[in-house]
């Protein structure tokens, strides 16, 4: 489904029923994909709402806004609109960089917090080339497979979940993928 946030469309995913809704935020080259085997495993007993943060997978790609605080901004008009009286915020990476930030600002509701590898809540000092490296990332099959291999996983994928990742990566928007490396 589609939600309207903060003037553009944002793609959820949404599974199972519960008090208590669990709000899924991906890594930087990720999608609401990312956590489809954690939600279906966890919808029989929560409600599951995984969020396609703006310029990945099917959400609207604006040409700007891509700091943390519009992703946390975003994800908060989510809760909003779907009237999440009760939840818990999961973050993964960049995801988790943005549940810390929403997180601080105590929203009505929030009952937890989940960090999954986050990346620290403040600036990351990276270098220009480091910078440069990271905004080469996913620019094709090969350079995902890379980062796959070397930084985002501790074993081997899945050829089917592979796969995904691959095309999450590199089906992100020009704009999300320039992002990352100067607000991280």
């Amino acid at each position: 489904m589609k939600i309207t946030a903060n003037r553009i469309q944002i793609h959820v995913r949404e599974r199972g029923e519960g008090d208590i809704a669990l709000v899924f935020l991906h890594y930087w080259g990720g999608s609401s994909r990312t956590w489809a085997a954690v939600a279906e495993a966890l919808s029989p007993r929560y409600r599951t709402v995984a969020i396609d943060q703006r310029g990945w997978g099917d959400s609207d790609a604006p040409e700007e806004g891509y700091r943390i605080g519009d992703l946390a901004d975003d994800a908060e008009a989510v809760i909003q609109v779907l009237g999440l009286e009760r939840h818990v915020l999961v973050g993964h990476s960049m995801g988790g960089k943005v549940a810390q930030l929403l997180a601080s600002r105590r929203p009505a509701g929030l009952r937890g917090l989940v960090l999954v590898a986050p990346a620290p809540p403040t600036p990351m000092p990276l270098g220009d080339e480091q910078r440069a490296t990271m905004a080469r990332a996913y620019d094709s099959p090969e350079s995902v497979g890379f980062v796959l291999d070397h930084v985002l996983t501790a074993r081997p994928l899945s050829p089917a979940l592979r796969q995904q990742v691959i095309e999450d990566s590199l089906r992100g928007a020009p704009a999300a993928k320039a992002a990352w490396p100067h607000v991280a």
